[in-house]
């Protein structure tokens, strides 16, 4: 035998065996327990919100009352936290968390689980995977170009750190630079294609632009004029129809922008010209950069691109802050102020409150953590979808009650994961259980179905979806005896009180406490079944819970 031969062979061993200590080391270490005194809620003191959130308090009881409509009283607080968790982690709480909850005093138990979830880095993850969606897309893209990890990484490492939504949006529009090292730009190589990779495609980023940003849906203009309502398009001053030279004016922004002759050099300016044939016309024709409305607000000067960002994310651009109050409105209450969530009309015709809040977000840095502790402290929020008068849908429009949304595909699937461990699932959990998190979610999503980019245009569940909840892997492998897994085992077999037993898997599954009836049909129903009879019967009873409506409904 060789020497090195001698020497490589311990070398393998010992490899082999500190990468398993560094295993069991991820799965045995004590994960941090929640610090209930570490999470602030002066945030919510400041005088200067709390201004705001009455005035929109204001702006949604004049609504009510001009429509001569009762109110519902305020939810209790544990249905108020799983409204909040859904929005911004998308699941609901676990039993951890609960239990951290309940140490707070009740006056503050929901600006402490906001400011909780805000600090937590789950939300800057879920966030940025839903705005990004609206931005690149739900396509793959370019395999050599694209890289949609990469963009969404960069996303939440902003949205974490706390930057301005006006300064990633001039990133995402305005900058130039290599896909990989520079990840905003992903937002300009999505609309490439394999057949013209060294151009962006500008009907398709003046389409992304003007309804993500802008929340204008202004896309057939491309090809026709006069099909977007005036009410929908023009100035808010005076409305006009919108026309074709509005969408190619707009998409000109982004006729320039490509590769050069060097890969990599990344996306830059390249230079020439944006032409397209307009109605009535023959032959092609040069169009120039210009915006469809507020044209006092682009700069004079600058690169195409950084004009236009400077442009949509102008504090005086009110299309911009409406669009972003709409969309963050949507991720809280499971639905949009104005629907779809990518159309607003130009003129006064929205509610009330959706200008308050967009004022609000653009005169204090477009803020998007200050503007979700706008919306779930207002009244409406907080309010409860239940009331002692018959409910109707305009109830819910004028938010006189919260109105009942069925979940999202990844809000069913991560409030199933969620309620199976005891514990919340973060970046301090083992990295066994996020891996075995993110693979049941993309599995779930396959099988059940995305709703891309249109993800606020609630469906009504069909059979196939169902038989997936009912028959599929996820809840089965989740309710099977598996006592390191599974919390419906560790239940059984750790809690032999089944009145606590009961309580435990209404918190764990539905995130509150059962109601006298059902803790007294439950506990009969256990109070028989002793060892393997009495597991089968508690998972049965998890399963049970995750299909029913209430667990797949927001309320």
């Amino acid at each position: 035998m060789s020497t090195s031969r001698r020497i490589f062979k311990p070398l393998l061993i010992l490899s082999v065996i500190v990468f398993g200590i560094a295993i069991a080391l991820s799965v045995l270490r004590s994960r941090s327990k929640i610090r209930p005194e570490s999470v602030d809620v002066h945030d919510f003191s400041n005088m200067d919100l709390r201004h705001v959130v009455d005035r929109a308090n204001n702006d949604v009881k004049l609504s009510i009352e001009a429509a001569k409509q009762p109110s519902a009283s305020t939810a209790d607080n544990l249905t108020v936290a799983r409204r909040i968790s859904l929005g911004l982690v998308g699941s609901g709480l676990s039993l951890e968390e609960i239990r951290a909850l309940e140490k707070i005093p009740e006056a503050e138990q929901i600006e402490w689980v906001t400011n909780y979830f805000l600090q937590d880095r789950r939300w800057a993850d879920y966030f940025a995977e839903r705005f990004s969606r609206a931005m690149v897309g739900t396509d793959e893209g370019p395999f050599l170009l694209f890289r949609r990890r990469r963009f969404n990484a960069w996303l939440s490492d902003q949205l974490q750190s706390g930057a301005g939504y006006d300064s990633i949006v001039r990133a995402v529009v305005g900058s130039e630079g290599l896909w990989t090292d520079t990840p905003q730009v992903n937002f300009l190589t999505a609309s490439m294609s394999e057949e013209n990779q060294q151009k962006c495609n500008p009907i398709v980023l003046a389409g992304r632009t003007s309804r993500t940003f802008l929340a204008q849906r202004i896309d057939c203009l491309q090809c026709h004029d006069d099909f977007v309502d005036q009410h929908n398009f023009g100035t808010v001053e005076e409305p006009i129809p919108g026309e074709q030279k509005h969408f190619h004016k707009l998409a000109a922004f982004y006729g320039t922008t490509g590769i050069r002759d060097n890969p990599f050099s990344g996306i830059r300016d390249v230079g020439g010209e944006y032409k397209t044939k307009l109605l009535g016309s023959e032959e092609e024709e040069q169009i120039d950069p210009q915006v469809p409305f507020y044209e006092q607000l682009l700069p004079a000067d600058g690169k195409p691109r950084q004009r236009l960002a400077s442009w949509i994310t102008h504090p005086d651009n009110r299309a911009f802050s409406r669009a972003t109050v709409n969309r963050v409105w949507a991720l809280l209450f499971s639905r949009p102020l104005v629907e779809p969530v990518d159309s607003i009309p130009m003129d006064d015709s929205v509610p009330a409150v959706m200008d308050t809040l967009a004022e609000d977000f653009s005169s204090h840095g477009f803020d998007i953590r200050r503007l979700v502790r706008a919306i779930v402290s207002l009244e409406a929020f907080r309010r409860d979808s239940k009331a002692d008068f018959d409910i109707e849908a305009e109830h819910e429009a004028n938010y006189a009650v919260f109105p009942i949304t069925q979940l999202r595909p990844e809000q069913v699937v991560g409030s199933m994961v969620q309620a199976n461990k005891l514990s919340a699932i973060n970046s301090d959990s083992s990295v066994f259980v996020r891996l075995g998190r993110f693979g049941a979610t993309n599995d779930f999503l396959r099988d059940f179905g995305d709703r891309g980019i249109d993800e606020f245009q609630s469906d009504a569940i069909t059979i196939s979806q169902r038989l997936v909840l009912m028959n599929g892997n996820l809840i089965a492998e989740r309710t099977k005896e598996d006592i390191v897994a599974n919390a419906s085992t560790r239940i059984a077999q750790l809690v032999d009180d089944n009145n606590k037993a009961i309580e435990l898997i209404f918190l764990s599954v539905l995130g509150r406490r059962p109601s006298t009836r059902e803790h007294e049909l439950l506990v009969a129903h256990l109070d028989d079944k002793k060892g393997n009879q009495r597991l089968r019967a508690v998972g049965d009873l998890y399963w049970a819970m995750m299909n029913s409506t209430e667990f797949a409904w927001n309320h």
